[in-house]
């Protein structure tokens, strides 16, 4: 697989297709692109007539990581991507999908270069602004429940999570994080959140939120204001796993129609 030094990191990535439109597929915290595919929200695998890159973030999954918190925030792996994208295609307007810490990820990359992206989708927006706090808590005793414990400990705990509905045939998946970096990640997570809502407000481009229900940590009340805010955007919610299943199709729509 190739990789891409940036930063005292080596970030791993792989595309499929020769031509066509250029989509980036990103990740949550704590997990990979192949993790990702395994609970079902590889949503590029519809497309047609595309190029699909996907990475793994700093420290998840086959890239290398720091020992330095805020290189875990959203805008500093937004900083990730652009590089990865600059290396990958200059200068090309790219279509942007990701869950979570992905959504984090994009929102960043796309007030510091809106010219960039063609498209957004947005999955499982995480807690933002006022919701934040609370969530950012959790990390930081996951944190200290990794170097207390172990990453085991912190796998069990995660195992006994209430499961969103959307989520309930999903297979139980462990973190894709090395034990001795994942306290920073939780660490750096605790850290950030999604930018300001006037610059959320200047996003131009269509975008598409997909949300599920029954989920704290994503909860619908984020998916909910950022399609108040961004003026070109509609948003999709599942509520079993039969919703999540028609995500990759409604994406793939989404990003033929926004060329």
């Amino acid at each position: 697989m190739p990789v891409l030094e940036i930063d005292d990191a080596r970030i791993d990535y792989d595309i499929a297709g020769d031509a066509g439109p250029l989509v980036v597929q990103l990740h949550g915290l704590t997990s990979s692109r192949d993790r990702d595919a395994q609970l079902g929200l590889d949503l590029g695998r519809a497309l047609r007539g595309h190029r699909v890159l996907r990475f793994d973030a700093r420290a998840h999954g086959n890239s290398s990581g720091t020992l330095r918190a805020q290189d875990y925030g959203w805008d500093s792996l937004a900083g990730d991507l652009l590089a990865l994208l600059d290396h990958v295609a200059p200068g090309e307007r790219v279509h942007g999908v990701g869950p979570s810490m992905g959504t984090g990820t994009l929102l960043h990359a796309a007030v510091r270069d809106p010219r960039r992206f063609a498209s957004l989708t947005l999955v499982v927006p995480p807690t933002a602004w006022g919701s934040r706090r609370a969530q950012a808590q959790t990390y930081l005793d996951g944190a200290d429940l990794v170097e207390r414990e172990g990453i085991g400990a912190f796998h069990e705990q995660g195992s006994t999570a209430p499961v969103p509905p959307a989520l309930a045939d999903a297979p139980l998946t462990r973190p894709s994080v090395d034990e001795r970096l994942l306290p920073t990640v939780l660490r750096g997570a605790a850290a950030t959140d999604f930018p300001p809502k006037r610059l959320i407000e200047q996003i131009a481009v269509p975008t598409l939120i997909l949300a599920w229900s029954g989920d704290r940590t994503h909860p619908l009340k984020t998916a909910n204001k950022l399609h108040e805010l961004i003026p070109r955007s509609r948003v999709v919610i599942a509520r079993s796993p039969y919703g999540v299943m028609a995500w990759p199709g409604l994406f793939a729509e989404h990003v033929t129609t926004s060329a």
